[in-house]
């Protein structure tokens, strides 16, 4: 019987075929990528053409000021949006123009996700909750796949405590391990240490540190904190929907300094249009 990795493999393979696309050296891609809400003089340009390409086995940070895009970016490249303009691809497979049925079954075996809020259930044990992924797409849970990754991940024998007997570090470990479980294509993390404190909050974020260093794993991370987007390989900075500035092997005070001209200028920007209007 051929292996996880290997039915994966084939999947991809299928889906190139299908879509007549080559082996993809980027987990995601955008071209052209445009969000606007409403209409007319009311209607809102979230993002504004984004071109970008994420490799495989990086470790990307997005940040920006507030109402820059951050947000709908990456409902937009994880196809839990889709795009008013331009095109979205998953490992060289467009899913801009999918059904809603085959998007929701990509992103079940091909995307992990980990949010601010855990969003474990209550209900299910640690180990249950890890596997969900996995059920929800039909296939039969790998109680060996996920001891190791609840191993990987520091919670070896909680497998059967429920979230509320864990810490909130623990709980986010736990939504690690539970986005790696279907070994997807990308990990995006959305503010993933927004609800920790210091201690708690670098461990985590070593934690997708050695998900891309160790497992290979493509990790896409919204935060506002310059310590947090210090772990990854660079930082993307959104400023109106479009892509303003990039730091490569980012440090702390350097992001935090991006960030402070960055905001500067925008709200430069925001005063000159206001007067302009008045």
């Amino acid at each position: 019987m051929a292996s996880r990795r290997e039915r994966k493999r084939a999947q991809k393979a299928a889906d190139a075929e299908t879509t007549g696309a080559p082996a993809a050296a980027y987990a995601v891609e955008l071209r052209g990528v445009r969000r606007t809400y409403g209409r007319g003089d009311a209607a809102v340009h979230a993002l504004r053409g984004i071109d970008l390409g994420l490799p495989r086995g990086s470790f990307t940070a997005v940040m920006g000021p507030s109402g820059s895009g951050k947000s709908t970016f990456l409902q937009c490249a994880a196809g839990l949006d889709r795009p008013s303009a331009g095109h979205v691809l998953l490992g060289g497979v467009e899913i801009t123009a999918l059904s809603e049925k085959r998007l929701t079954e990509l992103r079940r075996s091909r995307i992990g996700f980990v949010f601010q809020s855990f969003n474990l259930l209550p209900s299910l044990t640690v180990q249950q909750n890890v596997q969900l992924p996995r059920r929800l797409a039909g296939e039969r849970p790998d109680r060996r796949r996920v001891a190791e990754l609840l191993a990987q991940v520091g919670l070896e024998g909680h497998g059967r405590r429920r979230p509320g007997q864990l810490s909130g570090g623990q709980q986010q470990r736990v939504a690690i391990a539970r986005a790696l479980v279907t070994e997807p294509d990308v990990i995006f993390a959305d503010e993933p240490t927004g609800a920790l404190d210091t201690g708690t909050a670098r461990e985590v974020l070593g934690l997708l540190r050695d998900a891309v260093n160790g497992l290979g794993a493509t990790v896409v991370m919204v935060t506002h904190d310059p310590v947090a987007a210090s772990y990854a390989d660079r930082v993307l900075f959104l400023a109106d929907g479009s892509f303003a500035d990039e730091l490569r092997h980012p440090e702390p005070t350097a992001v935090a300094d991006r960030m402070v001209a960055l905001t500067q200028r925008e709200a430069g920007r925001g005063a000159g249009r206001v007067g302009a209007a008045a």
